[in-house]
């Protein structure tokens, strides 16, 4: 049975709770960072394969917890998932791997176990964060690749990019996309190839916006009878309790003052969390507070005591059983580095590439 946490004393709601941006919140609490940029260029034939973990030589050899975004300049290929998933892109299209998995990109007629490692191809750009990609020469078919990587602090607690598909496409040139999308791709093609001092810290930013912006339309393109946590966002009525839930996390919600503040009953409202997220309201609560507190754990510097206080809870005590039962793991321990790779954590690298 689920453990009841102690909470703070109940504070009066926000204007926020009932008119944020549920995303945005969340997007927030995982602590989205564009890091590193590899601007590719290919000559056809290729076969390149991005692997699960990069060796020390890559610049992407540290991150945990990483997307992938590429944007295809120019060319044009087909992107193979983990999983065997086969899309084919071109110029103009938007790709986000929201787990970074092992995957390959192939344009022409490769040869029969010609697949090249990117860790064998990539070396420094100009710019610090600014990295390279080169593959062939002397081909009148070449596709140029802007690569970047957004590391998330979700660790094993936010089921936002549970929620999502292996691979996202969208087309930046589409008359559907707005002018908005279509500028911010125009924006990071320029300071590419305008590489400066300062351009990491802004193609930082515009690849943050553009990964945001790619959630928000699948969010809203998400057809009828979908589940999980996007699909939540959407509804109306688990949509209103998860603004609440961002807004205040640390607020003494109780399943029916959450239910009567979101303009529905206790049964509806829990019935809606366990069709779509699959867990009651005071349960999703409960994980997102300790994802908040798991990330100022491991990237700040106030004491355990004052992370609980400000999360929710009244006592050290009860944070720390909390931690416990849904990490694992004591809150000491996880700061101190502990749960870099935590056994319940899914599982998504399973297929290889590799021929043979």
């Amino acid at each position: 049975m689920t453990e009841t946490p102690s909470f703070i004393a109940e504070t009066p709601p926000s204007p926020m709770a009932r008119d944020g941006d549920a995303l945005s919140e969340i997007l927030r609490g995982v602590r989205l960072t564009g890091t590193f940029f590899v601007d590719a260029r290919l000559a056809a034939p290729f076969r390149i394969l991005s692997p699960q973990r990069f060796d020390a030589r890559a610049p992407m050899a540290h991150l945990r917890h990483v997307s992938a975004f590429h944007h295809i300049a120019s060319g044009g290929g087909t992107m193979i998932t983990a999983a065997g998933q086969r899309r084919e892109v071109a110029a103009g299209d938007l790709v986000l791997l929201p787990f970074a998995d092992q995957h390959v990109f192939e344009g022409g007629v490769p040869e029969l176990g010609a697949t090249v490692n990117t860790s064998d191809m990539i070396f420094r750009g100009p710019v610090e964060g600014i990295w390279r990609l080169a593959h062939g020469s002397g081909s009148d078919s070449t596709t140029r690749i802007l690569c970047g990587f957004v590391e998330s602090a979700e660790m094993m607690f936010s089921p936002l990019f549970r929620a999502l598909p292996e691979l996202l496409v969208e087309r930046a040139d589409d008359a559907s996309v707005g002018a908005s999308l279509t500028g911010t791709v125009a924006d990071l093609v320029q300071r590419m190839d305008r590489i400066g001092p300062g351009s990491e810290a802004i193609l930082s930013r515009t690849m943050e916006l553009l990964f945001v912006e790619i959630l928000r339309r699948y969010v809203g393109r998400l057809p009828e009878g979908s589940k999980g946590l996007l699909a939540a966002l959407a509804d109306p009525i688990a949509g209103r309790a998860l603004k609440l839930i961002h807004a205040e996390p640390a607020r003494r919600w109780t399943a029916d003052s959450l239910a009567r503040e979101a303009g529905s009953s206790r049964t509806v409202l829990g019935e809606r969390f366990n069709a779509l997220i699959g867990k009651p309201p005071i349960d999703y609560l409960i994980g997102w507070r300790i994802q908040l507190a798991a990330d100022r754990l491991r990237h700040g510097h106030d004491g355990i005591a004052r992370i609980a206080a400000d999360i929710g809870y009244e006592s050290e005590a009860a944070f720390s059983r909390a931690f416990k039962r849904i990490s694992g793991m004591t809150p000491g321990r996880w700061r101190d580095g502990g749960g870099d790779s935590p056994p319940h954590m899914p599982i998504h690298f399973k297929q290889s590439f590799e021929p043979g």
